[in-house]
C-alpha cells in the first residue's frame, strides 16, 4: 500500500515550489473572487496569495480552537517612541520590515509598546499563521510535564508511547527530540516533487495540497496522520550518532506534541488554552490546524494574533510569570540557554544554518546570545518571536515572505539584524 500511495502523491508539494504567475488584480478581489486572484489550498503558500492566506489560515486549513480566558492584559503605550530611530541605511525601522515583506511588526520593553505597525491589509485582529515558532510553544508546555517528574530527558520516547517500537526514535532521549539531533533518515525537502516528505510527509501534515489526499480513507496499511508516519516510516540514519548532528527535522515537534498529550490524556489545543492562552491575558482566541487524521500540528499550525504572539513573548521573557503567576516552569525556560559546546559544534557544522547568527538550537527555540537570553522562535516565510532578557525587549514579526527557507531568504536577516540592533541601542540609552 505505501508504493502505491507513492504513486498517488508523486506530483509533491506544488505550494512550496511551483513559480505561480501573479495574478494581474488583487488577491480574492470580488464576490467571488475571480480564478486569477482565487486563494486555494494549492497555491496558499506561494506569493502572492500567501499574503492573505497565512492571515486568514483557518480558510485553506481545518483548525481546532485555543480558547482565551479571563480578563484582557493591557500594555502601557508609547507608540511614537521609534518614530525618528533609524534602523539602517537611513530607514525607519518601520521602513526596513515593510520592505521586506513584513505583514506587521511589533516592539515591547518591559510592559510598554514602543511600536505597533501593521502593512498592507494587515490588522490587530488578524490570526496569522506561525508556522515552525509553533515547535516553541509546544516546547515551552513540557517544562510542566518535566518538572512533575511525569517525564525525564535522558529517557527514550518508547516507554510513553510504545508504537514507536522499531522506529527512528527507538535509539534517541527525548533531549534529542527537542535539540533536533535525533539522526533520522527522513530529510525534510522542499523542493523535491518526489522526496519522502512531499508523498508520505505532506498528506499526513494536511498543511500542504496534494491531489486526491484528503480523500484517502483511514485503515491499518495507511500513513493517514502525522503519528502513523511517525511509527511506520521514520527510520534512523545509522550513519549518525544521536546527539552529534543538528539536523532541523519536523518530525521531532510532531513527537513532542505526541508526548504531550499521552502525558496529559488531552488534545494538544486544549492542553494550550489551559496552561498558556487563559494565563496570559489574551485579546483573541487562537487556532490551530489540523492534521489529515485532524491532530492538532504541533510542528506549525498554530495561529494568533500579533499582540497576542507578544503576550506570549513577555511570558518566555519572563521566565514563565505572567501578571504576577508562575504560569511555565522558569527552570525549564532557563535550561534552553544552557547551551553546550557539542550544541555549538553541531549548529557550526550544518552546512544550511553554519552561516547564520544562531549560535545553537535548543529544546526548540534558536539560540543568538544565551549570556544576553537573547533567542527566538522562527517559522517558515519570516514569522518570529524575537525574545532579549538583558534589554526586556520582546519584537514579533509576521511576514509572507516569499522564499519559506530563512538560510535562503534575502528578507529574513534584514529584518532579524535591525532587531538585535534596536535591543542593542535601548540597553545603551539606558546606561
Amino acid at each position: 500500500m505505501l508504493y502505491r500511495l507513492s504513486g498517488l502523491f508523486t506530483v509533491g508539494l506544488l505550494a512550496f515550489v511551483t513559480a505561480i504567475e501573479a495574478p494581474a488584480e488583487p488577491v480574492m478581489e470580488g464576490f467571488p473572487p475571480s480564478p486569477e486572484s482565487q486563494v486555494t489550498k494549492a497555491n496558499y503558500l506561494s506569493a502572492p496569495f500567501n499574503r492573505w492566506a497565512f492571515s486568514h489560515a483557518s480558510a485553506p486549513l481545518s483548525t481546532l480552537m485555543v480558547p482565551r480566558g479571563g480578563a484582557i492584559h493591557s500594555f502601557e503605550e508609547k507608540r511614537d517612541a521609534l518614530d525618528s530611530y533609524e534602523a539602517s541605511d537611513g530607514l525607519s525601522l518601520a521602513r526596513v520590515f515593510q520592505d521586506n515583506y513584513a505583514d506587521s511588526v511589533l516592539v515591547l520593553r518591559g510592559n510598554t509598546l514602543l511600536m505597533e505597525k501593521y502593512f498592507g491589509d494587515a490588522s490587530p485582529t488578524d490570526h496569522h499563521l506561525w508556522f515552525s515558532m509553533t515547535k516553541s510553544l509546544v516546547s515551552s508546555l513540557f517544562g510542566l510535564y518535566l518538572e512533575a517528574g511525569q517525564v525525564s530527558l535522558d529517557e527514550k520516547p518508547t516507554r510513553l508511547i510504545p508504537a514507536l517500537a522499531e522506529s527512528a526514535f527507538e535509539r534517541v532521549s527525548v533531549q534529542h527530540v527537542l535539540d533536533h539531533t535525533t539522526g533520522l533518515a527522513f530529510k525534510e525537502n522542499y523542493t523535491d516533487l518526489d522526496s519522502e516528505f512531499a508523498r508520505f510527509y505532506g498528506p499526513a501534515l494536511g498543511m500542504v495540497y496534494q491531489p486526491g489526499a484528503a480523500d484517502v480513507a483511514p485503515s491499518e496499511d495507511v500513513i493517514y496522520g502525522v503519528y502513523d508516519f511517525l511509527t511506520q516510516f521514520v527510520k534512523p540514519d545509522r550513519t549518525v550518532t544521536p546527539g552529534n548532528q543538528f539536523a532541523y527535522n519536523s518530525a521531532n515537534a510532531d513527537l513532542l506534541g505526541w508526548l504531550l498529550v499521552t502525558m496529559s490524556d488531552q488534545p494538544l489545543n486544549q492542553l494550550i488554552s489551559q496552561h498558556i492562552w487563559q494565563r496570559i491575558g489574551a485579546e483573541h482566541d487562537a487556532f490551530i490546524a489540523v492534521d489529515r487524521a485532524y491532530m492538532a500540528v504541533a510542528t506549525g499550525g498554530f495561529n494568533a494574533t500579533l499582540r497576542d504572539a507578544a503576550r506570549f513573548g513577555m511570558l518566555i521573557r519572563d521566565k514563565g510569570r505572567f501578571a504576577g503567576q508562575q504560569v511555565l516552569s522558569e527552570s525549564w525556560l532557563d535550561e534552553q540557554l544552557s547551551v553546550s559546546p557539542q550544541a555549538i559544534k553541531n549548529m557550526e557544522q550544518n552546512p544550511v544554518y553554519r552561516d547564520m547568527p544562531w549560535r545553537a538550537y535548543r529544546n526548540m527555540w534558536w539560540i543568538l546570545d544565551p549570556m544576553a537570553g537573547e533567542f527566538c522562535a522562527v517559522g517558515i516565510h519570516g514569522q518570529v518571536i524575537y525574545i532579549n532578557r538583558a534589554a526586556d525587549v520582546v519584537m514579533v514579526w509576521y511576514s509572507s515572505q516569499p522564499d519559506a527557507s530563512a538560510a535562503v531568504s534575502p528578507h529574513f536577516l534584514p529584518k532579524l539584524n535591525a532587531a538585535r540592533t534596536l535591543a542593542q541601542s535601548l540597553t545603551s540609552q539606558e546606561n
